[in-house]
This record gives C-alpha cells, structure tokens and sequence, in this order.
C-alpha cells in the first residue's frame, strides 16, 4: 500500500519507514500475539523487538501489545516506557502509550503515580503530553485529578500546540461526566488557557459555563 503508507508519513510528519497497513489490522495482530504471551518478561522482549526496527507499524503493533497485556506490566518498567515515549516522536504513538499503558499502569499501582512528576518537568514536551494524558484514565472514571490540575497548571501557558491540546483534551473527557468540576478549575484560568485547550474543554460545559468561560477568556 505505498500511496497509503506515503500519505500516513506526510500526515505524521514521521521519518520511520511507513508500510500502510490499517490501524484495525495492526489491532487484530496485536490482541493476537497478546493471548500468546504468558509472561512480564515475555510481554517486553516481544514488545522491545518490534519496537526496535524503525518501522511505525511495528511499533504501533508494540504500543497495542502492551495496551492488550497492561496487566503485565509493574511500575519497575515506567523508564522502559517512558524511553518509548522519548523515542515515538508523533501522537500516534505516544497518544495510546500514554493513555492506554501508562494511565492504566499507574491506576493499578497507585503508589507509583509521583513518578510522573519528573515527565511533566521534562524538557521533551511529548514527555509532558504523556504525564497529562496519563490523567485519562482518571478523568475518565471519576477519580481524582489532583496530579493533572497541578501538571496542567504548571503547563497552562506553554505556547506548544500539543500541550495544549492534551490539557484541553483531558479537560473535555471529565466533562463528559462532572462538567462543574471542569468548570470550576477552568473558569479562574481561562485567560490564560489558549483557544485550543478552551475549545476542548467547553465541549460538554453547559450553555451558561461555557459562555462563562469564553467570556472570562476576553
């Protein structure tokens, strides 16, 4: 498929090899050879094999392993994914690694979680977008957002396009369920928040809050 593999390299802007191969594929094959693994360290030698030809299927098809077999993994492999993160250079990747490994990780092993506190200081933003879309989970199922209202604060004015998308995304998703909670928080920051994270986060506000909101911006 090189028409399609040539127009996902454009669209990434990535410079690994692209092969075109659909996302829904890349899944199948995944939870495929996640029934097959057995074992932690099974989980990792495999996911470090795809992952290290520089080849975006394979490491698409590495991240969807990982999210198959999140059970797996311990807090011991943070630095692992964390490298994967530094290495993934698109949301693509980076987006499901952050989202669906790490967040699920740090839900299950919550004595973990100021490990992140380091990533959302790091000098890579695509560090920092993962320690917010790490807060999906949470923002998801009610939990608490104590950790990404601080990362998010301490972010907030940052000029970097995917930064503020991801505090805008996680935003929308807590709205879904407890707009007041997103309103609340938003409200006092929104002149400083940028036009991207306030068009995410309003989504699901009420008319009220969100002519608040966008009113409280200027």
């Amino acid at each position: 498929m090189p028409e399609r593999a040539a127009n996902e390299a454009r669209y990434l802007k990535s410079d690994l090899v692209h092969l075109g191969v659909p996302v829904p594929v890349m899944r199948r094959e995944a939870k495929r050879a996640a029934r097959e693994v057995s074992s932690r360290r099974e989980l990792l030698a495999l996911a470090q094999a795809l992952w290290s030809a520089p080849v975006h299927e394979r490491r698409s098809v590495a991240v969807f392993l990982l999210q198959a077999r999140v059970d797996l993994l311990r807090p011991a492999d943070l630095p692992l994914l964390k490298r994967l993160i530094r290495e993934s250079r698109t949301w693509a990747l980076v987006d499901p690694l952050a989202g669906g490994v790490v967040g699920p990780l740090l839900a299950a092993h919550p004595e973990a979680a100021d490990r992140l506190d380091a990533w959302a200081r790091d000098r890579d933003f695509w560090v920092r977008r993962a320690a917010l879309l790490a807060q999906l989970p949470a923002a998801r199922g009610g939990g608490s957002l104590e950790r990404f209202h601080r990362y998010a604060d301490a972010m907030l004015d940052e000029r970097e396009f995917f930064i503020r998308k991801a505090i805008g995304w996680v935003l929308r998703e807590r709205a879904r369920s407890r707009p007041d909670d997103v309103y609340e928080w938003l409200a006092p920051r929104a002149a400083r928040a940028s036009g991207v994270t306030i068009r995410e986060a309003v989504k699901y506000l009420s008319p009220e809050q969100r002519a608040a909101v966008l009113a409280a911006r200027g």
